[in-house]
């Protein structure tokens, strides 16, 4: 038996009085009154999220993924994080996964009672051959969700860095992993609806993951997206003027770089600010792993 009274998620909240009976501005208005309460709620917790993060920083190499592992809601909005990360900071879609309970067809249609499956979870994470070398990240608003469970408790027993984020306090997924997050954000409108404050909280903070971890590895310079893919005109555009707003160049010293570096922004960054060559860019920024945002200021430094 699962005592729903124990799960703050699942409280029905004093705001949704009589809610059947409102216009849809009053219902959009407690709705929205509602919603305010979720970004109070991640603050409290960005300690939290920051000690995931160093984890993952602390272990993070050429071979390591992160991996989102989730059921229902939780589940698509890991697969969402996972799927926006090659396309903003060009790394390829194995180092961010996400996989979820009742696979693909759960992103599209409900399959409610694959998520109470504890050996599936297990056997999911399994067949994605996992190492020490990643990070799996349990997504659950009740933090009971017995797939995500069984899926955390392999990753502990292979050596993989685990995390969770909940909106429950005090759960069995919290206990099973070694940086979780319990953001509470309580009752939702809709009793139950966990898609909402809950999953408004849940992608809050996978933004707050994915992108702080992107930022560390270099992917950004000077809030520029500076692995951006030169795949489209409008992207080559784009490309061209990060180049201009960081280095301070004109349009034609921009387009003309580009072109030299190959469509690679980096390069071309660290060809104007350090004013040489492709080859001797390219030969720097393999010396700092690529993180040209790294180069870029210790030369700056040192200048």
């Amino acid at each position: 038996m699962i005592d729903l009274n124990r799960l703050s998620t699942e409280e029905n909240n004093k705001n949704s009085k009589d809610i059947e009976l409102q216009d849809s501005f009053e219902i959009l208005r407690r709705i929205n009154d509602e919603d305010k309460k979720v970004a109070f709620c991640v603050e409290k917790k960005l300690k939290d999220i920051s000690k995931l993060i160093d984890g993952i920083l602390k272990v993070y190499n050429e071979n390591t993924r992160i991996i989102y592992v989730g059921s229902g809601t939780s589940g698509r909005l890991g697969i969402l994080d996972a799927s926006e990360c090659p396309p903003t900071y060009g790394v390829s879609p194995e180092k961010v996964q996400g996989i979820i309970a009742g696979g693909k067809e759960a992103m599209f249609f409900a399959k409610e009672n694959a998520e109470d499956n504890r050996e599936q979870g297990k056997k999911d994470i399994m067949s994605m051959n996992l190492t020490s070398n990643d990070v799996v990240i349990g997504l659950t608003a009740s933090g009971r969700t017995p797939y995500v469970i069984g899926a955390i408790e392999y990753a502990d027993s292979i050596g993989a860095v685990t995390g969770s984020i909940t909106c429950s306090e005090n759960s069995e997924l919290s206990r099973i992993s070694q940086y979780p997050i319990e953001v509470v954000v309580g009752p939702e409108i809709v009793t139950g609806s966990t898609r909402m404050k809950s999953g408004t909280a849940q992608k809050m903070i996978l933004n707050m993951i994915s992108t702080t971890v992107m930022i560390k590895l270099g992917k950004v310079f000077s809030g520029y997206m500076v692995d951006v893919k030169t795949s489209n005109y409008k992207l080559i555009e784009r490309a061209k003027r990060i180049i201009m707003e960081t280095t301070g160049c004109k349009y034609e010293k921009a387009d003309m770089i580009l072109i030299e570096a190959g469509n690679n922004v980096k390069t071309a960054i660290t060809m104007i600010l350090l004013n040489i060559d492709k080859e001797t860019a390219t030969k720097k920024l393999k010396k700092y792993d690529n993180n040209v945002a790294r180069l870029i200021h210790e030369h700056t430094d040192k200048a």
